[in-house]
């Protein structure tokens, strides 16, 4: 077992960041003919470098790869995972559209979905880093289900699924996963059997898991933290002007906490100030040494140059902060 010590209040980011331009031109390149797929993974290669170097020189504790290789988080696993396939792309919001999958024969693993990423990434930081896996309700939830008996059917076979990338990337080395479920809090009403095939997700996985869920009511989900098998729950708090940050002191005292202080939603950048009295709040009502510090959600929509300086300035005020607090930072175990 190999510990990782983080300085208190670690800082790091949700998963997404800004693809440079010259990635999205090479890939609308290659969408035409005019790049091979050697090519194609060299320029990958080199955004995820790009964007690391972001986020080091931001001061990011633990960094992630920027997800430089998906262009959407459900998109990118369906196309990874048998017994997808695909419609015409649908609208979602503005001009945003998304190729919405839909289950029509029973799901396969075909091998590693992200281990590949990981391990790039390993080789070019000496940091720990986190990595992002779509989560088992979220995938069923934004796809189309023409197989299986229900939903609940079939998030609990993408749950077996999700199970062993988690259990591949334990044997790869990461020190730290993060499920994203962002669909979670859309639908209390089927908590009881989500949270169960999110246990199954992580069932016999011993590396550190978080998991992240914005928009919805946080308090309905809070009564299920007591059988939820991850350690961290890390929730988007700016965008909502922090008006409910109370309901952290509800959660069991063997959870962390994520906290979302930067506003991805918004092109304004935030002040010094501003975060780091939303930190101060926060350590008021919550144990500091259980507390990590991150942006809302993911970056990607942002402009990269206003991502990075929101990335700046969150760092600049956790580390204004750090003096004033006499807690000791967590440690991530590897086994």
């Amino acid at each position: 077992m190999t510990d990782i010590s983080l300085p208190v209040l670690p800082t790091t980011v949700i998963g997404s960041y800004p693809r440079p331009a010259w990635l999205r031109k090479v890939l609308r390149l290659w969408k035409t003919g005019k790049f091979d797929k050697e090519q194609v993974e060299e320029a990958l290669n080199d955004a995820v470098i790009s964007v690391l170097s972001d986020q080091v020189e931001a001061g990011i504790d633990i960094p992630s790869d920027g997800e430089q290789r998906r262009d959407e988080m459900v998109e990118y696993f369906a196309e990874r995972i048998g017994g997808f396939k695909f419609y015409d792309p649908i609208r979602i919001w503005g001009n945003a559209y998304y190729r919405k999958p839909a289950v029509y024969a029973p799901l396969e693993y075909r091998g590693s979905i992200v281990v590949r990423e990981f391990m790039f990434l390993k080789s070019v930081c000496n940091k720990p880093v986190k990595v992002t896996v779509t989560g088992p309700y979220t995938i069923a939830d934004w796809s189309f289900n023409e197989y299986y008996s229900s939903k609940e059917e079939l998030t609990f076979e993408l749950a077996k699924i999700i199970n062993r990338e988690m259990k591949a990337l334990e044997e790869a080395g990461a020190p730290y996963v993060q499920i994203d479920e962002p669909a979670l809090s859309t639908h209390p009403d089927e908590l009881d059997w989500a949270i169960e095939a999110i246990n199954m997700a992580v069932n016999n996985v011993r590396i550190k898991i978080g998991m992240h869920v914005c928009y919805g009511d946080y308090s309905k989900i809070i009564p299920y933290l007591e059988k939820l098998r991850v350690s961290q729950l890390a929730l988007e708090f700016a965008n909502r002007g922090f008006k409910d940050i109370g309901i952290v002191k509800k959660m069991p005292e063997d959870k962390e906490l994520g906290f979302g202080v930067i506003d991805v939603h918004n092109k304004k950048i935030e002040t010094t100030d501003e975060v780091y009295y939303a930190i101060k709040r926060m350590i008021e009502i919550f144990p500091a040494r259980r507390l990590y510090i991150n942006p809302d959600c993911g970056l990607k929509m942002l402009p990269r140059k206003i991502a990075k300086e929101k990335m700046r300035i969150m760092v600049e005020a956790t580390r204004k902060i750090r003096g004033e607090v006499k807690d000791d930072g967590p440690v991530i175990k590897i086994p």
